[in-house]
C-alpha cells in the first residue's frame, strides 16, 4: 500500500511540473512575441525588457517557437526573417528593399498608409501611373533634385525613383546619343550625378567691378573717377538653349525674368550650347548667341521728300567658350572664360568679320546660384 501511495504522489508531482512548464512556455512565448513587435516598431528599450523576461522563464524560447509579426504593426514586412548576412550587404539599399518586397506576401503593395484613412491612398494606383507621376516630378526641366526628395517618402518610392529608364532619359537629354553606353559608370544615375554637366535649376552669375577715369573738370583742377559694376547672367535649358544677359541690374530684379525663354528683357542674347570633353578630361561649354530680332515697321512718310541712304544690313552673333569646374562642396558650379568673340556677317556680300576679345580680369568667373522658383512648376513630363 505504501509503495502505491508513493507512485501516485510522484505522478501528481510530474503533472504539476508539466502544467507549470506549459504555462511558463505560453507566458514566455507571449513575452517574446511582444518583444519582437516592440523591436520592429522601433521601441528597442521595451523590446530588451520583454526579451529578458521571456528568457528568464524559458532560456531557449527563441528556438522553440515559429513566430510571426503581430497584425497591429505598421504593415511593412509581415514575416520576421532571421537574416545572418553581413552588415556590409545592407549598404546597397536598392537591392535590400527589392529583396524585402520579394519576401513579403503577394497582397502587400508598393507602399502602405501609415494611418487608417477613408480616402483612396496612392498605393492603390498601378505601377504605370506611379511612374508617370514620377516623370511629371522630374519634368522637362530635369528636376532630379525633387525626384531624390520624393525617394525619401518610403521604400516603394525609393525603388521607383531609382528606375533606370528615368535616369537614362535624363542622360540622353543632357548629352544626346553620345551617352548610349554607361561605361565607365555602373548606372545611369551615377552617370548623371558624376559626369560633368551644366545645371538647369538656377543661373550662373558673375559680378565685375572696375574703376574708370572720368572727364577733367572745366576749370582743370580735378578729374572724376567712376566705379563701374555690372553683372553677367547665363541660364541653360535642357533642350540645348541658353540665354545670356549683361546688365548693371542686381540679381534680385533680373533672376525672376530668366525663368522662361519668353522673357521680354532688352539686350538679352539667345542661342544654343554644346558640351565638349577634351582628352585631358576638362569639360568645356561652347555657345553661339544672337540678339532677338524685332521687326520695326518702316515709316515711308519719313523718307518721302529726300533720298534715303541705304544702310548695309548685318547680323551679329557672339561666340562664347567656358570651362566647367567645381569649387567647394558644390559640383559643376563654376564657369571660367576661355573665349569670347563677335562675328559680324554682311548680308549683301556674305562676308564675316570676327572681333575677338582679350580674356582679362574683366571676365570674372560665373558661379551657380540655385533658384527654387525655376522648378516650382512642371509644364510637361520627362
Amino acid at each position: 500500500m505504501a509503495e502505491g501511495e508513493e507512485d501516485c504522489h510522484s505522478d501528481m508531482v510530474r503533472t504539476d511540473d508539466n502544467e507549470r512548464s506549459g504555462e511558463a512556455n505560453l507566458q514566455a512565448r507571449e513575452l517574446f512575441l511582444k518583444a519582437v513587435e516592440q523591436e520592429q516598431n522601433g521601441a528597442l528599450y521595451e523590446a530588451i525588457k520583454f526579451y529578458r523576461l521571456a528568457m528568464q522563464l524559458v532560456p531557449d524560447i527563441e528556438f522553440k517557437i515559429a513566430y510571426t509579426r503581430s497584425p497591429d504593426g505598421d504593415g511593412v514586412g509581415k514575416n520576421y526573417i532571421d537574416n545572418n548576412e553581413d552588415d556590409s550587404k545592407m549598404a546597397d539599399l536598392m537591392s535590400y528593399f527589392q529583396q524585402q518586397f520579394t519576401l513579403q506576401e503577394s497582397s502587400i503593395k508598393l507602399c502602405q498608409p501609415e494611418l487608417d484613412v477613408n480616402q483612396t491612398h496612392i498605393s492603390v494606383l498601378p505601377m504605370e501611373l506611379l511612374m508617370y507621376i514620377f516623370r511629371w516630378v522630374v519634368s522637362s526641366d530635369l528636376d532630379l533634385r525633387s525626384l531624390e526628395q520624393l525617394s525619401l517618402v518610403c521604400r516603394g518610392f525609393y525603388i521607383c525613383a531609382r528606375d533606370p529608364e528615368i535616369w537614362r532619359q535624363a542622360c540622353l537629354k543632357v548629352w544626346g546619343r553620345s551617352c548610349n553606353k554607361m561605361v565607365p559608370y555602373t548606372s545611369w544615375r551615377e552617370m548623371f550625378l558624376e559626369k560633368p554637366r551644366v545645371r538647369f535649376d538656377g543661373v550662373y552669375i558673375s559680378k565685375t567691378t572696375y574703376i574708370r577715369q572720368g572727364e577733367q573738370s572745366l576749370d582743370g583742377f580735378y578729374r572724376a573717377w567712376h566705379q563701374v559694376e555690372y553683372y553677367r547672367y547665363l541660364r541653360f535649358f535642357p533642350d540645348g538653349q541658353v540665354m545670356m544677359l549683361t546688365t548693371p541690374e542686381e540679381p534680385q530684379s533680373i533672376v525672376p525674368r530668366l525663368r522662361t525663354k519668353n522673357t521680354r528683357t532688352d539686350a538679352i542674347l539667345f542661342g544654343h550650347y554644346r558640351l565638349s570633353q577634351d582628352t585631358d578630361n576638362q569639360t568645356k561649354v561652347f555657345a553661339v548667341m544672337t540678339k532677338k530680332k524685332e521687326e520695326k515697321p518702316i515709316d515711308y512718310h519719313k523718307y518721302r521728300y529726300f533720298c534715303r541712304v541705304p544702310v548695309q544690313e548685318t547680323d551679329h552673333s557672339f561666340h562664347v567658350g567656358l570651362q566647367l569646374c567645381s569649387s567647394g562642396r558644390q559640383r559643376f558650379n563654376k564657369l571660367v572664360w576661355i573665349h569670347h568673340s563677335c562675328h559680324i556677317t554682311y548680308k549683301s556680300t556674305g562676308e564675316t568679320a570676327v572681333s575677338s576679345f582679350d580674356i582679362d580680369k574683366m571676365y570674372t568667373p560665373l558661379f551657380f546660384a540655385r533658384v527654387k522658383s525655376f522648378t516650382a512648376f512642371s509644364e510637361k513630363p520627362l
